[in-house]
């Protein structure tokens, strides 16, 4: 079983494969953390929690003046409020008398089979192979009667738990929600503890910093009703000492695409508290008698292994379990070529049938007609909102296109941005209140455009049948999924004045349905996500998209730090990457061997490549189906950090049955007569020969040499050029 109930020590353990996580009903009913680990049995680990008189920490009234006891110096699994804690905390509730105070205790829970859902949001789901439980634990305010049910789905065989809340109303009076996390993590000792989060901008998404803990909050969150460039919805807890091979790792992952708050706090007694959770900032959300308001899902694991393999818990999880869409398993993913580069607004469909016959010499199977192809659109002043073809562009029609394309052999791809709206524009015309605009103010302006309501049912709708008539128009088979702009003006003329508070929350649960009007009805279309690049880049998407567009930013070697990032949550198989005309300087060769490092594509104009770049896409374009299910399918293993001072940066898929490998080594800064660079690879079977080939000369070494010694990496060559080893096992050795 997951998770064991102990009624007589009244513990919970929650047990994956790997790990065990414990809570305990303790003193006055409270809900205590003990416990997150390396598997143990279900002994009581409340002989960890010990209790002194700490002066100045307020003690609840009913511990009938036992001084020992004090909220601010235990560890819970969901905090009061204004109860003696003055730490960080999980919620912030006015009351209906207008106190602000929450003394939550236990009252009830349930065990039972397969993983929570939640209303309006995503969750993860159980595949063929895994074992899943789920706690129901309510903690109840006794005076005003709000509940809190701490959810816990526990993924045996993943070595995953989906934790989430849910608030009731149960009292008599409406209550506001001014915070309301999705996970509380407290930590007894958390003075060694390193924090690594994914900070970034735009074109430079998800670069990594690490830093200690110390005696502050450490706030890691975005603000842009987008979960942004500027931050990902990811943390990880690690020991000081650990790396990519050794250490604790705990990781985070909130299930949420609007804004969001990740706070980490070191107390005056050394012990940590992280909160994770919808962004405070400009919320406030009421909960009538009788109602329920749900938290976004966290998605957290645990190793002792080391950063790479708390890695793999993620991407194997959001291969398995967040995404139902042929297109992440059972179905090959197309190499494309995107018109955005290669045209901008200036194509018509001469253009698109001429870019697509010359892509098809590359090993290109399908082109995607980006931006530019609707309504009034020859930039980007004009258009949004107004999805029908602009038959000035596309003459022959957006059927007979589709059609000249796929007599081609070629799949054909649309771009759309569905939550956005141009004030020129004939929707903007005919529902200026549906944009957000506060009132007597013009409202900011991004891109030149202005976000839709998307809080609004009949903004939904709208979308939802505009978008859906062109995609039932003709045979579209991919569907990319643009938002540029981050969300300000928050502003619904749909709510009264004292309702705006839930705008932004509004916003995420209109686009989530949105989505499964589209996505979820479209089981034959694939889809991949864009926001300005990878600006909302968050395992949510994930569950509707199968990629994700990294960045707008295509340099090569720009690349190396994105990906690098990007893989300490997503696999390669989610982030979408292109070979472009950016950076003249590096070769072709160099280009496709980062963009296999993604989903693989061409970002370019290929009437203008010349045949012998032609031939070398092909070349790639080829090697990309060789090793499509290595990349997309392998444990992918960092095995030079790109952000330290290095001469290369080298990466590695390896299958699941260590049966092969591929090593792609991209060097960056190769000196002059400087020494011999190795790279050791990681994950082999270390009593296997593997036939090495990939520098043009071919060599075989155990799995163990390669390991520990490693391959030489040729030295007098030209500038960024790459290597991809191909590892294949041959034979056992004798012993």
């Amino acid at each position: 079983m997951a998770i064991i109930f102990n009624g007589k020590k009244k513990t919970f353990s929650l047990h994956t494969s790997g790990t065990t996580y414990q809570l305990k009903i303790g003193n006055l009913n409270y809900v205590k953390h003990l416990y997150y680990g390396p598997r143990i049995l279900d002994e009581d680990l409340i002989y960890l929690i010990r209790r002194y008189d700490r002066g100045f920490s307020g003690n609840p009234y009913d511990s009938l003046k036992e001084r020992t006891f004090s909220l601010d110096a235990q560890p819970q699994e969901f905090t009061t409020q204004q109860q003696g804690d003055f730490r960080i905390n999980s919620i912030e509730v006015r009351n209906s008398n207008g106190s602000y105070s929450f003394d939550g205790r236990y009252i009830s829970h349930r065990i039972y089979p397969g993983p929570f859902t939640l209303s309006g949001l995503p969750t993860a789901f159980a595949s063929e192979n895994d074992t899943v439980e789920t706690l129901e634990l309510v903690i109840e305010d006794a005076i005003t009667k709000v509940q809190v049910t701490l959810l816990y789905s526990v993924f045996e065989e993943a070595d995953i738990i989906m934790r989430a809340a849910r608030v009731r109303n149960a009292g008599d009076g409406t209550i506001w929600l001014e915070r309301i996390m999705s996970l509380n993590m407290d930590y007894l000792n958390g003075l060694n503890l390193d924090l690594i989060s994914l900070p970034g901008r735009y074109g430079q998404e998800r670069q990594v910093e690490r830093q200690r803990l110390t005696h502050h909050v450490h706030k890691i969150r975005s603000g842009r009703g987008i979960s942004s460039h500027q931050q990902n919805p990811f943390v990880a807890l690690v020991d000081r000492s650990a790396d990519e091979n050794y250490g604790s790792c705990y990781g985070f992952a909130l299930m949420y695409s609007g804004s969001f708050l990740a706070e980490v706090e070191l107390d005056q007694y050394d012990q940590a508290r992280l909160v994770m959770g919808i962004n405070d900032r400009l919320f406030n959300y009421p909960v009538e008698p009788g109602g329920e308001f749900d938290t976004p899902a966290v998605l957290m694991t645990y190793t002792h292994d080391g950063l790479t393999q708390m890695s793999h818990h993620f991407h194997d999880f959001f291969r398995n379990n967040l995404n139902r869409s042929k297109f992440v398993r059972d179905v090959r993913r197309p190499v494309l070529i995107n018109t955005w580069e290669a045209a901008f607004f200036d194509f018509d469909d001469v253009k698109l049938v001429e870019i697509a016959k010359a892509a098809r010499d590359m090993g290109v199977e399908m082109i995607v007609m980006d931006d530019g192809w609707f309504g009034k659109r020859n930039d980007d002043n004009s258009g949004l909102g107004d999805w029908y073809v602009n038959e000035k562009k596309i003459r022959c029609g957006l059927t007979e296109l589709v059609r000249q394309i796929n007599e081609l052999g070629m799949k054909f791809g649309i771009w759309f941005e569905p939550e956005m709206v141009s004030e020129d524009s004939d929707l903007f015309r005919a529902h200026p209140d549906w944009a957000m605009e506060i009132p007597g103010r013009h409202a900011v302006r991004s891109r030149n455009q202005l976000a839709l309501d998307m809080g609004r049912k009949e903004v939904q709708d709208y979308v939802i049948e505009s978008v859906n008539r062109i995609l039932d128009s003709a045979n579209i088979y991919y569907v990319k999924w643009d938002i540029n702009r981050a969300i300000t003006d928050l502003w619904s003329n749909a709510l009264p004045a004292e309702l705006q508070g839930e705008v932004s929350h509004r916003y995420v649960l209109g686009l989530y349905r949105v989505m499964d009007g589209i996505i979820k009805t479209h089981p034959d279309i694939m889809f991949e996500g864009c926001a300005g690049g990878g600006g909302r880049f968050d395992p949510a998407m994930l569950t509707y998209f199968v990629q994700y567009w990294s960045s707008d930013n295509t340099k090569p070697l720009d690349n190396l730090k994105l990906h690098y990032g990007s893989s300490f949550l997503y696999p390669l198989c989610t982030m979408g990457a292109h070979v472009s005309s950016a950076s003249p300087m590096v070769p072709l060769e160099t280009k496709a061997a980062i963009a296999m490092g993604g989903t693989f594509g061409y970002e370019l104009d290929a009437t203008k490549l010349k045949k012998s770049a032609i031939r070398t896409c092909r070349k790639m374009s080829d090697l990309y189906q060789k090793y499509y299910n290595l990349n997309f399918f392998g444990d992918y293993y960092r095995l030079v950090n790109p952000f330290e001072k290095v001469n290369l940066v080298a990466w590695e898929c390896v299958a699941k049955d260590r049966s092969e490998a591929l090593v792609t080594v991209v060097t960056v800064n190769l000196t002059v007569n400087g020494p011999q660079e190795y790279i050791k690879c990681r994950g082999l079977d270390p009593d296997r020969f593997y036939r090495i080939r990939g520098d043009g000369e071919e060599l075989t070494a155990t799995g163990a040499a390669l390991m520990h010694a490693g391959i030489p990496i040729p030295r007098e060559i030209p500038d960024f050029t790459a290597f991809q080893y191909h590892l294949e096992a041959v034979e056992r050795v004798s012993r």
